[in-house]
């Protein structure tokens, strides 16, 4: 009797073991025991519903620096009454006024906008 606990514990501490090396990048793991909807027995993991890479997909901001982007960011670092001069393949142009002074920013059009010149 003794026997047949140590070798369920030992299975247990196995199949946990093996549960912990799930890879880290799953979405969600489901650990069910069945339900009235839902009468699957056992440990899955998978997405959600593939919303968030759908969601991730959409955002066009992580490949390349969009003039709306940047415009704020030129707002948040002072700039009044930002504007959108020029856009090209390589630099987004922004102007603006501060201290009473005329002023461009030229952006890296990449993502995060990295500031090239002011």
């Amino acid at each position: 009797m003794f026997n047949t606990i140590k070798t369920a514990t030992l299975s247990a501490l196995i199949g946990l073991g093996t549960l912990a090396a799930v890879p880290a990048h799953a979405d969600s793991i489901y650990l069910g025991f069945g339900n009235d909807n839902d009468p699957r027995v056992g440990v899955y993991n998978g997405d959600d519903d593939g919303y968030r890479r759908e969601h991730r997909r959409d955002r066009d901001w992580r490949r390349a620096c969009s003039p709306e982007r940047a415009v704020n960011k030129a707002e948040r670092m002072g700039l009044r009454r930002a504007r959108l001069v020029d856009i090209n393949r390589r630099t987004v142009k922004v102007a603006g006024r501060q201290y009473g002074d005329r002023v461009v920013i030229v952006f890296a059009n990449e993502r995060g906008c990295p500031i090239l010149n002011r």
